[in-house]
């Protein structure tokens, strides 16, 4: 529950897809924010301390029997309170107003029209672009209520309660293409509700250090270092607190990139001067891949085989007490109970792997209250390098499943080359911090060249770069022709056994990031 140090804003998740976006632009005001099920009762709330609420919105219609309600005694918490889309339908609705579903419903963009002054459009054009996604609309105000907007096809657009700081917008603020919509919030966050903006990266170190160090007393902390930004970050982080009571614990399975094995041995146990304890793999997991071709197979065998190899690490290291990981908010949010709220896309989240029965450690997870962007802030103001700090995505079974049907050192050799090449050449053409994702693929396929005046019989790779948000969807990266000529020219050229490149333009849906 909410941060007792900053001042906090609640996002009560009625179910909307945009909820960690939301929580995510009122820490952008830098103000802390939390996400909590609808079903929290108002004794929580004011138990947290919370500044002020956001109900976010919502697919269900607010006249569907069973549809979600928040506790009705939180309206007379005192605490300022902004309705969102489905939010201001259902603070409407109990509060005494009216909601129907019309003729006329609004998805997309829309240009609204600020009817009356009001604190909530300080500093926002009298008509601004937002973001519609509703079926039902209010069409009669509940009691102490005023409209501060419109549309032509909604005309309760935006309404106040002044008296009681209650305000209700029907468009998403959160979203891009509300122009002005982080303004909204802002004004919401900092003037209705009077939120001290202190919450950064700066004050999350200092408080965190504090906390870490409270937790872990004179005790010792394991931490499997992937490499990854998650990983990196919290190990920093752990490290700035308990300096040498962290012993960091780094498996080479063989399946990393060019030299990344050598990278984190020097940048965390010589430049950061980490206990880094390194166990060298590679012929244990290709051993255990050999003759596999099926990716869920291979995915199984890979993270059973990790486990296996960091416990056995883990056995060697004396008196630990805490196991850390770099679990993010997103991963707590998404390992919620489906009894907590209304969203349907709840999942269990593995960060390492379950503990054996005679590993009796306590999880440590400094990074569970951020999102992703907020992690990397967070490395770059610990000296992560930047080359770490905004890598791109890799998987964690890591080439085994970028090299496409069987594994062995062969191949993983030839991708590991490709794949430098490839990113190489993005980095050169300033395009790396564009993209979402970059990665090749090594195809079970061969294909007639001439290499050298000579008919060769290679095999063929695959690269793929996409933009996304949230890696939910994605779109292929219109990758510039002079890039990919190169970076083909360099492959075939440099690369043994490989004689025809090939760009992948699939989306997501249909196709997904990773081939496997």
């Amino acid at each position: 529950m909410a941060n007792s140090k900053h001042d906090t804003i609640l996002v009560l998740d009625f179910g909307a897809q945009y909820s960690q976006l939301i929580a995510r632009r009122v820490r952008e005001c830098d103000v802390y924010s939390e996400i909590v099920p609808f079903t929290i009762s108002a004794e929580e709330i004011r138990n947290s301390g919370a500044r002020g609420i956001i109900f976010s919105g919502g697919p269900s219609s607010v006249n569907t029997p069973g549809s979600p309600r928040p506790d009705e005694k939180i309206f007379s918490l005192g605490l300022p309170i902004l309705g969102i889309c489905y939010g201001l339908q259902v603070m409407s609705l109990m509060l005494g107003g009216k909601v129907e579903c019309p003729e006329k419903k609004e998805y997309g963009i829309a240009n609204i029209s600020v009817d009356k002054p009001s604190i909530l459009f300080d500093g926002v054009n009298r008509h601004s672009q937002v973001w519609m996604s509703h079926g039902d609309s209010v069409v009669s105000l509940a009691p102490g209520f005023e409209c501060i907007a419109s549309t032509d096809n909604c005309p309760y657009t935006g309404v106040e309660d002044v008296r009681r700081k209650f305000f209700g917008i029907q468009f998403h603020p959160e979203v891009v293409h509300s122009v002005e919509g982080t303004k909204m919030i802002e004004n919401f966050v900092l003037k209705v509700c009077g939120a001290r903006n202190d919450w950064n990266m700066g004050s999350f170190i200092n408080d965190s250090v504090e906390s870490i160090r409270e937790k872990v007393g004179n005790k010792n902390v394991l931490l499997g270092l992937s490499g990854g930004v998650d990983s990196s970050v919290a190990a920093l982080l752990i490290h700035k607190a308990v300096g040498d009571q962290l012993v960091c614990v780094f498996v080479n399975n063989g399946l990393l990139r060019k030299n990344e094995a050598e990278s984190v041995v020097n940048l965390f146990g010589k430049h950061f001067n980490m206990k880094l304890q390194y166990a060298d793999a590679e012929e244990v997991f290709l051993s255990a891949l050999k003759g596999v071709s099926d990716p869920e197979s291979k995915r199984k065998i890979i993270g059973k085989l990790f486990v296996e190899t960091f416990y056995k690490e883990a056995r060697k290291c004396n008196d630990i007490s805490f196991l850390a990981q770099g679990t993010l908010y997103p991963d707590v949010i998404e390992s919620r109970s489906p009894s907590g709220g209304p969203s349907s896309t709840i999942k269990s989240h593995h960060n390492v792997g379950g503990l054996p029965s005679d590993l009796k450690w306590e999880l440590l997870e400094p990074l569970k209250d951020l999102f992703k962007d907020e992690v990397r802030a967070l490395g770059k103001e610990l000296g992560l390098p930047d080359e770490l700090t905004y890598r791109h995505p890799f998987p964690g079974p890591g080439l085994g499943v970028r090299c496409i049907g069987e594994v062995t050192k062969e191949r993983l050799d030839t991708l590991r080359d490709i794949d430098a090449i490839f990113i190489e050449e993005i980095r050169k053409a300033g395009l790396y911090g564009k993209i979402w994702q970059a990665l090749a693929d090594l195809l079970p396929v061969k294909s007639v060249g001439v290499q050298g005046d000579e008919r060769t019989y290679r095999e063929v790779c695959t690269l793929r770069a996409v933009t996304s948000e949230d890696a939910m969807t994605a779109d292929w990266y219109r990758m510039p022709y002079d890039v990919l000529q190169r970076a083909a020219s360099r492959i075939c050229n440099e690369v043994p056994g490989v004689n025809r490149v090939l760009y992948d333009i699939t989306s997501k849906p249909p196709g997904t990031i990773e081939w496997e």
